[in-house]
C-alpha cells in the first residue's frame, strides 16, 4: 500500500462490494468517508483488492462487484481493541443503511478478522482472491463455509456472513426472533457505543438470511459488553428447562437471560470466532453434526464430519463429537481447548443470576386466585358455534390439552385448502401458519468463502487455516 498503517490492533480492514460503475462507486466512497469522519474515525486508505475474475462462473461474474478494502484508525484517545471494533461497527451499518440503494456492502470491517468471500466454489475461491494463496498472510484461525444457496436467490452479499458465524442449519424460529428484535429496538441502550443507537437501525438487515441475521444480532450482544461465548448461549441456549440434574447456578443463568432474548432455535450448528476465541455449539437437540480432532503439534480441526481433512491418524492426541447444547471453545490467546463445563460455569458464577431472578421474576403460580366465569353449557355452544369450532378440534386439539396441559402432536398430512383461497369459512387464526424451514430465508451461495484472522494476538501452535469443502471448518 501507498500509506503507512499503525501497529497491529490500532486500525481497523474491512473488504468492501462497491458499484461496478466508476462514478457511483466514487460517490459511495465519498460517502463512507463522509460517515467515517462523523464517526471519528480517520480514513487512511484503499486497497484495490486483487482478484482473479476470469475464475468466477458466467452467473457470478455478471453480478460481480468492484472489490476494494477501507483502512481506519481511531482519530482520538487512540482507540484500539473493543472500542475501535464498535466505532468501525456504527460506520459499517451507516455506509450499508444510507448507500444501500447503491449496491454497497461490507462482508467485514474490523480490527481482528478479514472476510474473502463470494458466489465461488471451493476450487475457485483460492484462485479468484490473491491474498489468499500470498506467503505473507498467515492466520492461527480459519472459518470455512461451503454451500449452495437453498431458500434465497444467490448473490454475493447473500455468501456466508462469517463476521461472527459460519451456521450449518436452519433457524425455524426465524420470523419471530426478528420481530422480537425489532421491537427490542425501542429501549436499547447502552454507555459503551456513543451517540444516538438510532443511527444504527435496524440492527437486522431486510432480506437478509438466517444466518445473516443471526450474525447481526450476535454481534450487538458481543458489542454490548458481553464475552463471544456469553452471547451465543444467550442466542443458542442449552435445553434447560427440565434438567433436573443441572447446577442450580447455570439453570439460574439461563432462566434469567429467557426474559431478555427468545431462543434461535432449529436443527444448527454454529461456528463463531472474534479473531482471539474460536467455537463451536449445537443446538438443544443436536440435530447438526460437528467432530473435532486434535493432534499433537496443536492442531485443532472441527468440522461437520470426520474425514475433510488428510491428517495422519498417529498424530491425533484428541477426538470427540460436540453433544447437543454443548459448547467447544478454542482460546489462541490462552493457547488452549475450554471445555463446555468451565466455559458455563464461569459466566453462571460471574454474576448473582440467582438472586436477580428471585426479586426481578413474578411466576404465574405466585399470582392472587381470582374468581373465574363459568359460562353455561348452552352459552359455551354458542361461542364455539360462533367461532368457528368443530367437534374434531374438540376432540382431537382441546380436550388434550386440556387433559395434559401440553399441546397435541401430530403427524398426519393436511390436505385441507389454505384459509386465503378456501371457499369455506375459517377461523381467523386460520390465516396465520407456521413457517417451516423450507419456507425460510437462508443464506445465499455458501459456497467457498473464508474467514482469516489478524495476528494481533499470539496465535495457536498449528499453522495455516484449512481451506476445506466441508460445511464447518475451524482450525
Amino acid at each position: 500500500m501507498d500509506f503507512a498503517l499503525p501497529e497491529a490492533g490500532h486500525y481497523a480492514v474491512g473488504t468492501a462490494f462497491l458499484p461496478v460503475d466508476e462514478k457511483r462507486r466514487g460517490r459511495a466512497m465519498t460517502t463512507i468517508e463522509r460517515i467515517a469522519a462523523e464517526e471519528d474515525m480517520q480514513v487512511l486508505g484503499w486497497r484495490e483488492l486483487p482478484v482473479h475474475a476470469e475464475h468466477a462462473g458466467p452467473t457470478a461474474a455478471t453480478t460481480m462487484p468492484h472489490f476494494t478494502q477501507l483502512f481506519l484508525s481511531g482519530r482520538r484517545n487512540n482507540r484500539d481493541g473493543l472500542a475501535l471494533e464498535r466505532a468501525a461497527f456504527c460506520v459499517r451499518k451507516r455506509a450499508e443503511h444510507d448507500l444501500a440503494g447503491d449496491e454497497v456492502y461490507f462482508p467485514s470491517l474490523s480490527s481482528r478478522t478479514i472476510v474473502y468471500k463470494g458466489m465461488l466454489t471451493e476450487p475457485q475461491v483460492e484462485k479468484f482472491f490473491d491474498d489468499l494463496t500470498d506467503e505473507r498472510v498467515t492466520s492461527a484461525i480459519g472459518l470455512v463455509h461451503s454451500r449452495f444457496s437453498t431458500n434465497t436467490f444467490p448473490s454475493w452479499p447473500l455468501a456466508h456472513p462469517y463476521r461472527y458465524v459460519a451456521h450449518n442449519g436452519e433457524i425455524n424460529t426465524l420470523r419471530g426472533n426478528r420481530n422480537w428484535m425489532d421491537a427490542r429496538e425501542s429501549i436499547l441502550e447502552t454507555d459503551l457505543i456513543d451517540g444516538d443507537l438510532k443511527r444504527i437501525y435496524p440492527i437486522i438487515t431486510r432480506g437478509a438470511s438466517d444466518s445473516a441475521s443471526f450474525d447481526e444480532v450476535l454481534e450487538l450482544l458481543h458489542l454490548g459488553g458481553r464475552s463471544l461465548p456469553h452471547a451465543v448461549l444467550m442466542m443458542i441456549p442449552e435445553a434447560w428447562e427440565n434438567h433436573e440434574s443441572m447446577d442450580a447456578g447455570r439453570k439460574a443463568f439461563y432462566r434469567y437471560h429467557s426474559s431478555l432474548m427468545e431462543p434461535w432455535d432449529g436443527p444448527a450448528s454454529i461456528a463463531f470466532t472474534d479473531g482471539t476465541v474460536i467455537g463451536a455449539v449445537l443446538d438443544r437437540n443436536g440435530l447438526r453434526p460437528a467432530r473435532y480432532w486434535v493432534t499433537e503439534d496443536g492442531l485443532v480441526v472441527l468440522a461437520s464430519e470426520v474425514g475433510v481433512l488428510e491428517i495422519d491418524q498417529s498424530t491425533i492426541v484428541r477426538k470427540g463429537r460436540l453433544e447437543p447444547g454443548k459448547m467447544f471453545l478454542v482460546d489462541t490467546a490462552e493457547g488452549r481447548i475450554i471445555d463446555d463445563e468451565e466455559i458455563k460455569g464461569g459466566l453462571a458464577a460471574e454474576h448473582p443470576y440467582g438472586d436477580w431472578v428471585s426479586a426481578g421474576l413474578v411466576s404465574l403460580a405466585d399470582l392472587p386466585e381470582r374468581d373465574r366465569e363459568v359460562p353455561l353449557h348452552a352459552a359455551l355452544v354458542r361461542r364455539q358455534q360462533a367461532f368457528g369450532y368443530t367437534d374434531e378440534e374438540l376432540d382431537v386439539l382441546l380436550e388434550p390439552m386440556a387433559r395434559t396441559g401440553a399441546e397435541p402432536v401430530g403427524s398426519m398430512g393436511n390436505d385441507s385448502p389454505l384459509a386465503s383461497i378456501s371457499s369455506g369459512p375459517r377461523q381467523l387464526f386460520d390465516y396465520f401458519i407456521q413457517l417451516f424451514a423450507s419456507s425460510s430465508p437462508r443464506s445465499g451461495p455458501r459456497s467457498g468463502p473464508s474467514r482469516t484472522c489478524s495476528r494481533a494476538t499470539p496465535p495457536r501452535a498449528g499453522g495455516s487455516p484449512c481451506l476445506t469443502r466441508s460445511s464447518t471448518t475451524t482450525s
